[in-house]
């Protein structure tokens, strides 16, 4: 079994940072990537970055520049570095972990990011 432990959220002003970490344990062969969704009140749930075991990223367009996504293959960890956080950046967070054909994530423990103005 695969847990997904997301942590570092909170409140923060606009124009400010925040940095999520997240923690994959359990049993885990080969990870081919790991990456951040988030889903906003009323909206559908989108990817925001992902990153691969090679080291390939892949960012949303409305993140592009501003959060960056980085990963410890030995620890099995990434983050999620948000800067020049805007009010639409304000979503609960969540982590995703993708092994072979089957994808495993922390949908019922997302990490809330509150960007107030």
């Amino acid at each position: 079994q695969v847990q997904l432990v997301g942590s570092g959220g909170g409140l923060v002003q606009a124009g400010g940072s925040l940095k999520l970490s997240c923690e994959a344990s359990g049993r885990i062969s080969s990870i081919d990537s790991m990456g951040w969704y988030r889903q906003a009140p009323g909206k559908q749930r989108e990817l925001v970055a992902r990153i691969t075991s090679s080291g390939s990223t892949n960012y949303a367009d409305s993140v592009k520049g501003r959060f960056t996504i980085s990963r410890d293959n030995a620890k099995n960890t990434i983050w999620l570095q948000m800067s020049s956080l805007k009010p639409e950046d304000t979503a609960v967070y969540y982590c995703t972990l993708v092994v072979g054909r089957l994808t495993y994530a922390n949908w019922n423990q997302g990490t809330q990011v509150t960007v107030s103005l």
